[in-house]
């Protein structure tokens, strides 16, 4: 019922060939940039972005479920809204928003082919006015929305990446990405090798006491044998906590919903 409620108060009314607005770049609500770098709006969507690892794991024999849900990379969590992120980055004090574009607003490809083709009806190609009238139309219909956070701690050269469903779910967390460079090395001398074991040691030890030990394989901790659940992964120097459910269901209801209000020509027969 409350997926329903949500997709009902998602309908909205397209009227066929509607001129769009001009664009203002610096409208975003109660977003504030200091210069037109903080953030990027995405044309070209890649869809490896708003894909997921659907594979099931297995639970390790003997091992219990762990509640993934709850994990989180320096307070950030799955489920949570991009102001509370902001929030969280701010009162952690340790890292920053990344140089340039530390923000990215994007669409569904489904909503920027459909409105593609409603603005190709008012005889707009040039491709700067394409987009402009894309981007004008899907603001105005609230399917613009910030898909992505960029953060970068300088110190130490770490980077969080937060990528957030749209709009159709409320604009929550369904991945965290962190890395850092313990894998890195810089030479091929004895001693580089030994720094950089040394480096991965301490970074597992450290990723256990945090998390507990792996549940699933040696590198996994699953809410379930479910792939759709919660879910997190370690690399040498890399943690990915995913909620691949949260975005399959972003991506269904952004696909219906896109086609539901696709402006058609006014055929008559």
């Amino acid at each position: 019922m409350k997926h329903l409620l949500i997709f009902v108060g998602m309908i909205f009314l397209v009227t066929p060939f509607a001129v769009a607005d001009e664009f203002d770049f610096n409208d975003f609500g109660d977003a504030e940039f200091e210069t037109s770098d903080d953030y990027t709006i995405e044309t070209n969507n890649d869809m490896t972005k708003l894909g997921c690892d659907m594979t099931n794991v297995a639970i390790n024999p003997g091992a219990s479920p762990v509640a993934v849900g709850n994990f989180d990379i320096l307070g950030i969590m799955l489920g949570m809204n991009f102001d509370e992120v902001q929030m969280v980055v701010r009162e952690n004090g340790l890292y920053t928003n990344r140089p340039k574009d530390a923000v990215v607003y994007s669409m569904h490809p489904d909503w920027k082919y459909s409105l593609d083709y409603e603005c190709r009806q008012q005889n707009i190609v040039i491709p700067k006015r394409l987009d402009q009238c894309i981007n004008s139309l899907a603001r105005n219909r609230g399917v613009l929305y910030a898909s992505e956070l960029h953060l970068v701690r300088s110190s130490t050269g770490e980077t969080i990446d937060v990528y957030f469903t749209s709009n159709a779910t409320d604009n929550v967390v369904w991945k965290i990405v962190y890395k850092n460079d313990v894998d890195e090395i810089e030479g091929d001398a004895e001693k580089f090798a030994n720094q950089r074991d040394k480096k991965i040691m301490s970074w597992w030890q450290n990723v256990i006491e945090k998390y507990g030990a792996p549940n699933a394989d040696s590198d996994k901790w699953a809410s379930s044998d479910n792939a759709y659940d919660p879910m997190m992964t370690a690399y040498y120097g890399e943690l990915e906590l995913t909620d691949c459910g949260r975005n399959a269901e972003d991506s269904s209801l952004n696909i219906e919903q896109s086609q539901e209000n696709f402006a058609v020509k006014p055929y008559a027969f």
